[in-house]
């Protein structure tokens, strides 16, 4: 399972950090993506690390603004997200990728939690 938490609604300019829970597999061995959603538009990438937390990818949209880290002992995966603006806004969804790798396909990845919902307001 993974069970994602931290989203809601803040201003253009505020930071949130999202959390994704993880049970059900051996959490250190795989890579762990964040997607988004926004109303009307397709899933896209935003930001995977790899299993020991050493390689990061960011999707071009966020570089520089959001950061994700894991913490292994914790079976959890986060997403800092600073300078917020209103096209952030979107359901953010965690999902296990490849073991032992990295990725930004969303083909890639094989489980997906149910997502929570940020709005950024201008």
């Amino acid at each position: 399972q993974l069970q994602a938490s931290g989203g809601g609604l803040v201003q253009a300019g505020a930071s949130l950090r999202l959390s994704c829970a993880a049970s059900g597999r051996t959490f250190s061995r795989y890579s762990m993506g964040w997607f988004r959603q926004a109303p009307g538009k397709e899933r896209e990438f935003v930001a995977a690390i790899n299993w020991s937390g050493s390689s990061t990818y960011y999707g071009d949209s966020v570089k520089g603004r959001f950061t994700i880290s894991r913490e292994n002992t914790k079976n959890t995966v986060y997403l800092q997200m600073n300078s917020l603006k209103p096209e952030d806004t979107a359901v953010y969804y965690c999902a296990f990728g490849p073991p032992y790798s990295i990725s930004y396909y969303m083909e890639e990845y094989d489980y997906w939690g149910q997502g929570t919902l940020v709005t950024v307001s201008s």
